[in-house]
This record gives C-alpha cells, sequence and structure tokens, in this order.
C-alpha cells in the first residue's frame, strides 16, 4: 500500500527492521541506564547517579523518535519488553555491579548501539530514506559522544 512517503513497501520494511533493532538496542540502554541510576554507589555516587540521569533522560526522548519513525514507515513498532528482548544485543545483568562496572557496561552497550545505527543507516540510504538516514546519524553522534564522556571517566 502507498503511503505517500515514496519509499517502495518492500525498502519500508526492510528499514523498519532495522529501526526496530535499533528501538529494541535504545529502550534496553535506556532501562539500564535508568537501573544505574538507581543502584549506583560509592565515592562516584553523586557524578555518575546525575550523568546516569541525563542519558535515560536523553534516551526516553530518542525511542519515541525511533518508534514514531517506525510508524511513519507503516510499520507497527515493537513495546513490550518482549519483543526488546527478542531483538536487542544488549545483555542485561542479574545484579547491579560496582560503579566502575557501570560504566564500562554502558560503554559496551552505547558501542552495540552505535554499530546498530550503523546497520540501519546502511540500509536506509540505499533505500533513498533521507529521514531515517538523519535519524540514525544523529544517533550514532549522540552515542560517540556518550560513549566518549564515559571513557573518560576510566582515565
Amino acid at each position: 500500500m502507498d503511503i505517500g512517503t515514496g519509499l517502495p513497501e518492500s525498502d519500508r520494511k526492510d528499514v523498519a527492521t532495522e529501526l526496530s533493532r535499533l528501538l529494541a538496542d535504545s529502550y534496553t540502554l535506556y532501562l539500564k541506564s535508568h537501573n544505574y541510576h538507581w543502584n549506583v554507589t560509592g565515592p562516584m555516587f553523586q557524578t555518575l547517579h546525575l550523568m546516569f540521569e541525563q542519558h535515560y533522560t536523553e534516551l526516553a526522548l530518542a525511542v519515541d523518535e525511533i518508534a514514531e519513525r517506525i510508524r511513519s514507515l507503516g510499520q507497527p513498532a515493537p513495546a513490550t519488553y518482549a519483543a526488546f528482548a527478542r531483538l536487542s544485543s544488549i545483555p542485561e545483568e542479574a545484579a547491579p555491579p560496582e560503579a566502575m562496572q557501570m560504566v564500562r557496561n554502558l560503554i559496551d552497550a552505547h558501542a552495540t548501539v552505535i554499530a546498530t545505527a550503523r546497520a540501519t543507516l546502511a540500509t536506509a540510504e540505499p533505500a533513498n530514506d533521507a529521514a531515517t538516514a538523519d535519524l540514525a546519524t544523529r544517533r550514532i553522534d549522540a552515542h560517540e559522544k556518550t560513549s566518549w564522556m564515559l571513557r573518560s571517566l576510566l582515565e
């Protein structure tokens, strides 16, 4: 069905599939950041508590934008924990780790989201989906910057 995007249905579905993975990874990272915000302890508590809050607040806006892009492409957005668990590449922990391990885990999780955003970009560009390509590029930039800031805590 033509929904007025100028993109063929097969391309819209392929891009939406990649966006669904990006949404799942982003939402899982949101939950991880929120978990760490609530559970961080130690001498860096105040710094990390506030930093993790900034991260999950930014991610809350990002997941909404990603989900709305999927809907704009005429596809349903995954929106359950089960769907996110199936689609996400980011592992969860059974219990909160110590503070600096939280930082290392978040660096790894951001790297995963960057890779997923790059895969989304690689699918969107040949489909001539400029809006998704822009969204993926902005997500790459945001996660690269956050990774840099987290890595700086370990130096």
